[in-house]
């Protein structure tokens, strides 16, 4: 332990008892999307508990949190719900999209980036106003869209078997710009960037593994398992978690491609996302929302839907 950040820790307890306790009483809730009963389940971590329902707009498919505001895309019908997650009711409805697929949240909290694959753009988004702020062109399909830590860089695949990704450079927040083009040595689905900013991560669409590639010069640093394509992927404690729906497995690595783990999970669990402490992959074909902790094992697997997509975490009031 920081002994400084101890000190200053339990002076601040002792300055503001009620703050600190107060700030810690906010649960974190997991919003997950009821992709066929036009709403979010809110489910309460780690007990599991079912806290409230929010009604959406049809086919919520996608939902990513940045900013106390959670992004929900709706892609058969060309909108995006903003979804405040103190008090977890939707506070806006954006259209304007043909086919709004998958979002980002820029570090900052206020912008988030969203792809529309049927206009082949992204899409950057002020989720406090609630504004559409500009679109860029960067290729047709674009779909799992990651950003560089520093915030820079988003990495967009284009397509569910993608022969290229899109480079955009995002450095100013409210203009995103494409500025070139990335071609791995197989067919892409999800791209991640890992923590440490050097790492990327790239599952496949067609094949039983997935691609470790340097961010600066685009060598392969490795080639790990992943099961069954597609692959999703995501990062947390030093830790890549992959999961593959159609095997109903995730498995934990390194970010430099070293095997750790390898679990079960509910067949139909494709998409997979993290925060505090806790990985959350929800299935498909079952409607059940999986949490596992740091290490990949299983905490509880609960089933709050007929069918789910994805899944985020907020914090709520």
């Amino acid at each position: 332990m920081n002994r400084r950040q101890f000190v200053l820790g339990a002076a601040s307890l002792a300055l503001a008892p009620r703050a600190f306790a107060e700030s810690h009483a906010q649960p974190s809730v997991a919003l997950v999307t009821a992709d066929q009963e036009s709403r979010l389940v809110a489910v309460e971590l780690p007990s599991g508990r079912i806290r409230c329902y929010v009604q959406t707009l049809a086919y919520p498919r996608s939902i990513e949190a940045g900013g106390g505001t959670a992004v929900v895309a709706h892609p058969e019908i060309g909108a995006v719900s903003l979804v405040d997650g103190p008090s977890l009711s939707v506070r806006k409805v954006l259209r304007g999209f043909d086919e709004p697929r998958y979002t980002v949240a820029h570090p900052d909290g206020r912008h988030a980036y969203v792809t529309d694959a049927r206009r082949g753009e992204v899409v950057a988004l002020d989720v406090l106003r609630g504004h559409i702020l500009h679109r860029e062109r960067v290729g047709s399909l674009a779909r799992h869209v990651t950003i560089n830590p520093n915030g820079r860089t988003l990495w967009i695949a284009l397509g569910a078997k993608a022969k290229e990704l899109a480079i955009v450079d995002v450095s100013e927040r409210t203009r995103p710009r494409l500025v070139r083009r990335f071609r791995p040595d197989f067919l892409a689905h999800d791209v991640g960037v890992a923590p440490d900013g050097r790492h990327v991560w790239i599952s496949s669409g067609d094949r039983d593994e997935l691609r470790v590639y340097d961010a600066h010069t685009g060598r392969v640093l490795a080639r790990p398992s992943g099961d069954w394509p597609p692959q999703h992927v995501t990062f947390a404690a030093g830790n890549v978690y992959v999961t593959s729906g159609w095997s109903g497995t995730l498995h934990v690595h390194r970010v430099d491609g070293r095997p750790l783990a390898r679990t079960v999970v509910p067949v139909g669990s494709y998409n997979v996302q993290q925060a505090d402490g806790w990985v959350l992959t929800p299935s498909l074909g079952h409607g059940n929302l999986c949490v596992l902790d740091a290490a990949g094992k299983v905490l509880r697997s609960e089933k709050v839907a007929r069918s789910s997509h994805d899944a985020c975490v907020v914090t709520a009031a």
